[in-house]
């Protein structure tokens, strides 16, 4: 395999470069006040990416995307992690509400949804889990019962990003109580503001509530929201987590390219015996098995690049990027403490970074929770990709 950029693509990496340039925030890098990035800041920054058109950059023209092919939506998450640029406020919207409505949506809703999702105008959650039902999809009990023109909904989900400023939910409700387990469920695209719909944030190790609780109380949502077939949601809802983890890894990996380029410099600057932290044997190997785990993750990707340019559909790879990314970006978290030593009990404004690294670490414990816990992904890749026989 050719690593190289293709004469196109190394055209686009240096547009996109000198574009982030001159137009990334100066105030976007870590901020204890609001460490996973400002909202309004966020808006801005989505605004900017749509109308500059790095916005759903393998999206089909004509629902405002720019029909790129997958390599170059790999260089922009390369180029932007790179650059430490805000995210865009959809992610959401954009990885995984966007492909699923392009794929099964009605003429209306695609009119409606896909071009303020670009833009950002449009928030999006998701309303998958539910308590005791997460990793388990398909035995969610929240219900809902058909009334005239309408479908009342009445249940609670949880861990659902973004609901607390969301627009819209891709929402998956039981609709047939009697029906196998993988059937009788349908999916919705959930107006956030309907009556009987709360959000209650939930607070964190890091102090944030960046997860929420979502509560449905009689809600009634039309049955245009449908997406797809009342009862054959589960289907619709495959698409949404294939397109979830497609092109994840790159962005994955990128991220820790950078996090690991931080861990150098940390190792460098911070005093240790009269010398440096770079200086110790023990450390220097440690930061050498970070370096190699990322190499591992990166030709792991782009194996799984391959498989998405000749099928079109994503494959396995995505789940281990996931695994593998999340387990070696806690251990890199915990590195990076260590290395501070007694300065990783300080916080805030006090601490080396502005408490960069602690932040990082506690936030590090999700990696392992969240878009599917190691413990499940394990399973997945044992049982479907290996072969191996069922666990249960």
């Amino acid at each position: 395999m050719d690593f190289r950029d293709t004469p196109q693509e190394a055209e686009f990496r240096t547009r996109l470069r000198r574009w982030l340039r001159d137009n990334v925030p100066t105030d976007a890098g870590f901020d204890p006040a609001h460490p996973r990035g400002d909202v309004a800041v966020s808006r801005e920054w989505s605004r900017k990416l749509y109308e500059a058109g790095y916005a759903g950059l393998t999206w089909p023209k004509e629902y405002g995307g720019a029909g790129a092919p997958y390599t170059h939506q790999a260089i922009f998450l390369e180029e932007s992690a790179r650059a430490e640029t805000p995210e865009h406020i959809g992610i959401i919207g954009l990885g995984m509400a966007g492909p699923t409505i392009i794929a099964h949506g009605n003429d209306e809703q695609k009119k409606r949804h896909l071009a303020k999702i670009l833009s950002g105008e449009e928030v999006w959650c998701q309303g998958f889990s539910e308590p005791g039902s997460g990793s388990d999809l398909a035995s969610l009990r929240t219900r809902a019962v058909r009334d005239g023109d309408d479908l009342v909904v009445n249940g609670q989900k949880v861990w659902s990003s973004f609901a607390h400023i969301a627009d819209f939910c891709i929402l998956m409700v039981r609709t047939d109580s009697d029906a196998p387990k993988h059937q009788g469920i349908t999916y919705l695209l959930a107006d956030m503001k309907a009556p009987g719909v709360e959000v209650r944030p939930l607070r964190q190790i890091t102090g944030e509530p960046e997860f929420n609780e979502i509560f449905f109380t009689d809600a009634r949502f039309p049955v245009s929201s449908v997406l797809g077939e009342i009862n054959d949601g589960w289907k619709v809802a495959m698409t949404t987590l294939l397109h979830e983890r497609g092109t994840l890894g790159f962005a994955l990996t990128a991220r820790l390219e950078v996090e690991v380029r931080k861990l150098v410099d940390l190792a460098k600057e911070t005093p240790l015996n009269g010398g440096r932290a770079a200086d110790d044997p023990l450390i220097r190997d440690r930061i050498a098995q970070q370096w190699i785990d990322l190499q591992a993750l990166r030709f792991t990707n782009y194996r799984a690049l391959t498989t998405l340019m000749k099928t079109g559909v994503p494959g396995p790879e995505g789940s281990v990027a996931k695994l593998h990314w999340s387990e070696t970006n806690q251990r890199l978290t915990k590195l990076a403490l260590d290395i501070l030593g007694a300065q990783a009990q300080l916080d805030g404004d006090d601490a080396v970074e502005r408490g960069y690294w602690q932040y990082q670490q506690l936030r590090s414990r999700g990696n392992t929770i969240e878009a599917g816990t190691s413990e499940i992904l394990r399973n997945i890749i044992s049982e479907r990709v290996l072969g191996l026989p069922r666990s249960r």
